[in-house]
């Protein structure tokens, strides 16, 4: 039912899960489809045992010395297909991986045999007065140094036995603390899987709602076709009908430049032919009255006489020297220009542009009957997804697996008092064991504390103190236990330790490594007619490639269950749910669109015949170089500032008087006729420069351009009124494109959600490894390991404790005879055996009962 489930969940992705058309390049537009709903789950699939791991390293540690040997997946998988034995060598491989286990435990089981036989035997030999039986010590001279050896060696041997009782106690104390604390786990993951079944529903319809947003995103396109496909048009078109329209645009500005510069040269020639002949006369008159002074009775003195004539020869300098009198006039080309711009060329233009620009507008006017079809079949894809939707028998299949799911949740509940009631009894049979040895324990310290504090060494054996008897007594008894309860705890330790020992090696290592998973897919292994057994139940065909390991690995990483179950493989969703089919319609009423730009005129010949009337206006007739030539030379000959000032240099070295004053008057009258009338002569000979130049180079290859624009104007006419329909065509294809990879965007999308998001499966991985790794491994199988190494070395450690024991008690019991002490016979330094004289002395009798 689950694997139903997950398999119609996903139903609705339509061609997504299949194999998509690539996208169109260039890609169109991104669309923002948002994040998928999803809810964080609860359980932490990992268990931190705390202080104690320690300890379960340590075991983990004894387990690899005892059975360092691989994971067998040979032996196992002919153990799943009842194959094992069928070859010789399988019990030798078999023994070969157990043979740590094997041998360890024959040592235990010898040690459950041996030990209460040799505790039978021992009692029955102290019974008869051997093994130490007798109540009858010899004296020794090392006595107190064999006393302390053996009480220190019984002293560590229970210290180690105390420390493998704690270990116990922490491994059964820590299991009991985690069955206790499942619960809380189990609910977690039944929460988990709760959110999984109650999200999903949600995530479908967030998925099948976001195909809004591909309709809407299309929508605005189509309801925008003429600034979207229009404007694709009309750019591709630009590419050379701008250039066109602004080179007339350009001419246009020429012209009227033209006009300018033709002015601003019949002006300027006029201001230049009036001022010459202005500035000719007043030279004139200023070399007159210069020649008047000059021939005055002054010049002829002395002193005077030099400079006088150097200023007579000089007055020669004082004349124009451009003559503008014989420049040709330019009214001819200025009338011709003038009949030119009585046409409006800019304005021809401008309406070029402004046709142009209507492009999006008549693409509009001419694609209604086609977009309101495509619109229809945009609604028509969202009503069928939302009625393909609505009939999946979703609802029921999550309403029933929650039957089923509240169902186990209320029989573990249920059962669950029962486990903690029985883990209960386990705990307290586990205490009673370590209580065994912490009865040991508690004989072997007292019998240490009574006989080290109540022995005293001036004491003959015979006279010891009862302290120091009863620490003997206590040791004994320590024996005693320890023959009685060895073996029911080794017997403990064996089962435990093969059972905790083979599920650590062959069940939690294997799955930490995933080794289990690998034998789990084997081929024909639980199954020997399926090749892949995982296949065979969900898709009936086991030949697909799903096996345990991908699938857990899958849900691992939270990825969707279609794709770690493969359930393409179950379902053709081509066929179900094809939004290929309608995207193919859209295409096709696209490709229909036919657009006409037939209406748009860019230069009517009005316009054409405007420019050529220009490039004829004669402007490329005239004289430049007989402008050039007068502009290029200054007003006057002499630089008029530079004479006056020489003048007046010249008028200081004269004697002080008249002659001296009037040429400084005619110095300064010279410096106010370059002001008055040189400097505006300048100006206008800079203006007349500028605009002669500008018509020289207007008027260079003229006709040649202006043919070129009237050649680009036609070919940018010719490609709207002939070859506009192929431009059209394209553009018109990538504006399907766009349209189309809106589409594909959103398939691309709903496959990776259902890839990566809807119906994440990462509950699923999280109860298999509460259930194998944290329930059987970190809390049962490490804790009963722990329990065994702790319990086992204990139990190990109670035959070097028996020994020192027994050693012990005879320094500490109050004995029945002693040897008697002589200094003087025998030469044997005062000590002799009591039976060479044939004595029996008793000197004190004990009443203590021998062993």
């Amino acid at each position: 039912m689950a694997v139903e489930l997950c398999l119609l969940l996903l139903l609705f992705c339509g061609s997504t899960i299949s194999e998509v058309q690539p996208i169109y390049k260039p890609p169109p537009g991104t669309l923002d489809f948002g994040f998928v709903p999803a809810k964080t789950y609860d359980t932490g699939a990992y268990h931190e045992p705390g202080a104690i791991g320690i300890l379960f390293k340590i075991v983990h540690a004894f387990l690899y010395l005892v059975q360092p040997n691989t994971f067998p997946q040979d032996l196992i998988r002919k153990l799943a297909q009842q194959q094992f034995g069928n070859t010789q060598g399988d019990y030798q491989k078999a023994i070969y991986y157990e043979i740590g286990f094997i041998v360890s435990a024959a040592l235990g089981l010898l040690f459950i045999l041996l030990l209460p036989l040799v505790g039978l035997c021992f009692c029955m030999c102290r019974c008869c007065d051997n093994c130490g039986g007798e109540m009858h010590q010899r004296q020794k001279k090392n006595a107190d140094c064999q006393r302390s050896c053996f009480a220190t060696f019984l002293f560590v041997a229970s210290l180690i036995i105390s420390v493998g009782v704690l270990c116990a106690y922490a491994a059964n104390q820590h299991l009991t603390n985690q069955v206790r604390g499942a619960k809380k786990l189990v609910n977690s993951n039944f929460k988990d899987l709760k959110i999984f079944l109650n999200d999903t529903p949600a995530q479908i319809d967030y998925l099948v709602n976001q195909y809004n947003t591909t309709k809407d995103k299309a929508l605005s396109d189509l309801n925008n076709v003429g600034p979207v496909l229009g404007t694709r048009v009309q750019e591709q078109l630009g590419k050379e009908v701008r250039p066109a329209l602004d080179a007339a645009l350009t001419m246009a500005g020429a012209i009227r430049e033209t006009k300018e510069a033709l002015e601003n040269v019949s002006v300027s020639v006029e201001v230049l032919q009036e001022g010459t002949e202005r500035l000719h006369a007043n030279l004139t008159d200023v070399k007159m009255h210069l020649s008047n002074t000059l021939n005055d009775s002054a010049c002829n003195a002395a002193q005077a006489a030099s400079t006088c004539n150097i200023i007579r020869n000089s007055l020669a300098q004082l004349n124009i020297n451009a003559n503008f009198s014989g420049l040709p006039g330019v009214s001819l080309q200025l009338a011709r220009i003038n009949d030119v711009l009585k046409i409006d060329l800019s304005s021809l233009v401008q309406k070029g542009y402004a046709a142009f620009n209507d492009t999006p507008d008549l693409v509009v006017n001419q694609t209604r009957n086609i977009l309101s079809d495509i619109k229809s079949v945009l609604e028509s894809i969202g009503s069928n997804i939302t009625t393909f939707t609505r009939a999946l028998p979703v609802q029921k299949i999550l309403a029933d697996l929650m039957v089923h799911l509240t169902q186990s949740e209320a029989y573990v509940q249920d059962y669950f008092p029962l486990v903690e009631q029985y883990d209960f009894y386990r705990w307290l049979g586990c205490l009673i064991l370590c209580c065994m040895l912490v009865l040991i324990l508690v004989f072997y310290y007292l019998g240490l504390l009574c006989g080290t504090c109540g022995y005293d060494k001036h004491a003959s054996p015979t006279t010891r103190g009862c302290i120091s008897n009863t620490g003997g007594n206590f040791l004994m008894a320590g024996v005693g236990f320890s023959f009685l309860f060895s073996w029911v705890l080794m017997i403990v330790v064996v089962l435990t330790f093969v059972t905790g020992g083979n599920v650590e090696k062959l069940v939690c290592e294997p799955f930490e490594d995933k080794n289990l998973f690998k034998v789990l897919d084997t081929p024909y292994l639980l199954n020997k007619h399926w090749k892949n057994y995982l296949a065979g139940i969900i898709f009936k065909n086991p030949n697909v490639n799903l096996t345990f390991e991908k699938v857990y690995s899958d849900c691992k990483e939270n990825k969707g269950i279609y794709t770690s179950l493969h359930l393409e493989h179950l379902f053709n969703i081509n066929e179900l749910l094809n939004i290929s089919m309608y995207t193919e319609d859209v295409a096709l009423k696209i490709e229909h669109i036919q657009i006409n730009l037939s209406k748009i005129i860019l230069l009517d010949e009005i316009g054409k015949e405007n420019l050529l009337n220009f490039s004829s206006s004669g402007i490329d007739g005239i004289d430049f170089s007989a402008y050039l030539t007068e502009i290029n030379k200054s007003v006057t000959k002499v630089d008029l500032l530079s004479f006056a000032n020489d003048l007046e240099a010249r008028a200081d070295q004269l004697p002080k008087g008249a002659l001296e004053n009037a040429l400084k008057g005619h110095a300064n009258n010279i410096r106010m006729i370059h002001n008055q009338q040189v400097v505006p002569l300048e100006q206008a000979m800079s203006t007349l420069n500028q605009s002669i130049r500008l018509l020289k180079r207007t008027s260079s290859e003229l006709m040649v351009k202006v043919k070129n624009v009237i050649s680009a104007v036609n070919a940018a006419q010719d490609l709207i009124n002939n070859n506009a329909s192929q431009v059209i065509v394209q553009e018109t294809k990538k504006y399907m494109d766009t349209i189309i990879g809106y589409f594909e965007q959103y398939t691309e999308w709903v496959k990776e959600s259902i890839s990566m998001e809807v119906a994440a499966c990462k509950p699923i991985a999280n109860v298999i490894d509460t259930a194998v790794d944290i329930f059987l491994c970190s809390y049962i199988a490490d804790s009963v390991n722990t329990f065994w190494f702790g319990l086992g070395g204990s139990s190990m450690f109670l035959i070097p404790a028996i020994i020192f024991a027994v050693k012990l008690s005879k320094y500490y019991r109050r004995m029945d005879t002693e040897d008697v002490y002589d200094d003087t016979e025998n030469g044997n330094n005062g000590y002799h055996k009591e039976h060479l004289y044939g004595i029996h002395n008793p000197v004190f009798t004990s009443s203590v009962e021998q062993w």
